[in-house]
């Protein structure tokens, strides 16, 4: 887990506590992205979340715990699976779906009767989430399709005076959102990639099928929007060194490098390259550029996620 609780004061951990409970909404850092939180059980606090991110209701939202006993405790039904993946993988950028107990609001989980539970590697929302008591929601705390924060600046960027309180822990170290995995059906369905790879899991569970694209009504998970994870500025993925042909723009590239204004070389390690991608769209979005391009980052599973959120940027 991230040692980050140094860089917070106690006091401010209760003071954010105390808003949670309050029904107001508080960002702090995990170490995939930077959540927007509110308690998980109180359905007009977790109303704001929608409110302030401009999010649609059929966009569920994940519950983040601070351990197994209290994510049983929001589940009708903790198969053997859901135990074997709990011990090995949290806490980590891993969300299990799982039927849902009464107490958790349909809001949240957009009607459906499921709901998408994780214990997230950082100190800091560990500790939030004990000093409240509660079980805390948080999408990414942003607004919504638009890129995801990794740093507490980002998320004042992006949501201003919408959040009552920022809990500063320094920037993400994953950089994109978890891996959802549901085992709520005959079989295990990945939902959404995440650095945790399908491979990963299989290793441990067995095979694991792969959700298809096409939506209808409420989503399963979140990060299934056709159009997501987006800077302001029209992005384009090129293949070769393509670029497009109008205007001036940033390049973010691994091998092929071409003659953009900007020219950023990108990790060619898919971990780093995921760390650092979020921030880098940010501070490129920020320079007027008439578009962004990335180079398609190489092919196979380590690389699913990175291509899953790259293609929903780039989406018209």
């Amino acid at each position: 887990m991230e040692k980050r609780t140094c860089l917070i004061e106690a006091s401010e951990i209760r003071r954010a506590a105390a808003l949670i409970r309050a029904r107001e909404l508080v960002a702090f850092p995990t170490e995939t992205v930077y959540g927007l939180g509110a308690n998980a059980l109180d359905a007009a606090a977790v109303a704001k979340i929608f409110v302030a991110k401009g999010r649609p209701a059929e966009s569920p939202l994940i519950v983040h715990v601070d351990s197994v006993e209290m994510a049983r405790a929001l589940v009708r039904e903790w198969p053997a699976q859901a135990d074997l993946l709990a011990r090995r993988f949290w806490p980590g950028p891993l969300t299990l779906v799982l039927p849902k107990q009464p107490q958790v609001p349909d809001v949240l989980t957009a009607g459906l009767d499921t709901v998408g539970i994780r214990m997230p590697a950082n100190g800091i929302a560990i500790a939030l989430i004990r000093e409240a008591g509660v079980p805390i929601a948080a999408p990414s705390a942003n607004r919504f399709t638009e890129l995801s924060p990794t740093t507490a600046e980002h998320v004042r960027e992006g949501l201003g005076d919408r959040v009552a309180m920022v809990l500063d822990g320094g920037r993400t170290s994953v950089g994109i959102e978890s891996t959802v995995l549901s085992l709520s059906g005959a079989k295990p369905l990945l939902l959404r990639p995440g650095m945790l790879t399908k491979a990963e899991i299989e290793e441990l569970i067995g095979p694991v099928e792969v959700s298809g694209s096409s939506l209808t009504g409420a989503h399963p998970s979140p990060g299934m929007h056709p159009r997501h994870y987006s800077p302001r500025t029209q992005l384009y993925l090129v293949d070769d060194g393509g670029l497009p042909e109008h205007g001036r723009g940033a390049y973010l590239w691994i091998g092929k490098a071409a003659d953009a204004a900007r020219m950023i070389q990108m990790p060619h390690h898919p971990g780093a390259y995921a760390a650092v991608l979020y921030e880098t769209l940010h501070q490129a979005d920020t320079q007027g550029w008439d578009w962004i391009a990335v180079e398609r980052p190489p092919l196979g599973p380590e690389w699913a996620a990175i291509h899953d959120r790259l293609e929903r940027a780039a989406a018209k």
